[in-house]
């Protein structure tokens, strides 16, 4: 039997032997990486089940991050985005801050990003609900370096202090470094890769400010009262569920509903002081929303919001707008939506 089916494939190897390698340079073809993602979508997932409050109370209705769903791209997909109207295509150099970054230093900014968002949606959840909370620790890492300045700084660096000096604050960092002397230089400690070192780094001046030539981002993580628990899934990263992950924990910190048994959605950065920042793709996240069947979607005022009015009317979409400047905002206005 074995025997049988051996010489058949051998056979079939054999007279097919053409055919079989041209399958196979096709398939290796069309899964060649090219510099791009493959946007083929979105929708909207209620963060309520990612996020988990002790003796939390309940909601009618529920607050969704609105999402984008992206392919790797191969010459395949890229190929197929020009063919199906509703594909689209981004560069990956679009994610970078500078050409030598790799796309393993974007996923790590991307889950810096989350993980930093999170720490302020707790922090601004449980201030504006009156309830507990306690800063365990701050940390500050590099998350992009710059072509127009020469550093010995890496991404992914944490920045454990400056001249033996260390700080809570990007702010308190930045106010430190005026103090320096332009063109002189620094000694920064930084855990790299698990392991402490020390380096000599130039104080450049750029716009009338000091600077290293490094993008920092802070991640601050808290304990409180009642217990929190956040956990998105491997695939989810990005700043972007900022606005809603505070509204659901503030939600559940507080007796009244403020979904009005609606199907809330939005996009928006939550920052230190609690402002809500812009985000790029908002056009994908509306139209995700509004085929994901929320009520209404709220959107950083500004720039991000009149994109949104625009896609709106040329879409005919019926989805509700709100624009938001503050997280204090967004709660003051989806409480005048239920009287």
């Amino acid at each position: 039997m074995f025997l049988r089916f051996f010489n058949f494939v051998k056979e079939f190897i054999k007279e097919e032997y053409k055919f079989l390698i041209i399958l196979l340079f096709t398939y290796i073809l069309f899964m060649y990486p090219v510099n791009y993602y493959i946007i083929v979508g979105g929708g909207i997932s209620d963060v309520g089940s990612r996020i988990d409050v002790a003796d939390a109370y309940k909601s009618k209705g529920s607050f969704n991050i609105s999402y984008v769903t992206e392919l790797d791209g191969k010459l395949i997909t890229y190929l197929l985005s020009y063919v199906i109207p509703s594909w689209d295509r981004v560069s990956v150099d679009n994610y970078k801050y500078d050409s030598s970054e790799s796309l393993e230093d974007i996923a790590f900014r991307g889950d810096l990003d989350l993980s930093s968002a999170n720490g302020n949606a707790v922090k601004h959840a449980y201030q504006l609900a009156n309830r507990e909370y306690e800063e365990l620790s701050t940390e500050i890492y590099v998350v992009a370096t710059f072509e127009d300045f020469d550093t010995k700084l890496k991404i992914q660096d944490q920045l454990l202090s400056i001249n033996g000096k260390s700080f809570d604050t990007i702010s308190s960092y930045q106010e430190y470094l005026q103090t320096l002397d332009y063109d002189t230089s620094a000694l920064v400690k930084v855990m790299r890769k698990g392991k402490e070192k020390e380096i000599s780094c130039k104080i450049y001046e750029n716009n009338g400010k000091k600077i290293l030539g490094v993008s920092l981002q802070v991640v601050h993580k808290y304990r409180t009262d009642p217990e929190v628990k956040i956990k998105f899934k491997k695939d989810e990263s990005g700043p972007s569920g900022g606005l809603i992950t505070t509204l659901d924990i503030y939600n559940k910190l507080t007796k009244k509903d403020l979904t009005g048994s609606l199907k809330i959605a939005g996009t928006g950065t939550i920052e230190e002081d609690g402002s809500i920042g812009t985000i790029g793709g908002v056009e994908y996240k509306l139209i995700g929303a509004s085929s994901g069947g929320a009520d209404l979607f709220l959107v950083p005022s500004g720039e991000n919001y009149e994109e949104c009015k625009k896609v709106k009317k040329e879409k005919n979409l019926s989805i509700k707008l709100i624009p938001v400047d503050t997280f204090a905002d967004a709660v003051t206005k989806l409480e005048k939506l239920k009287n």
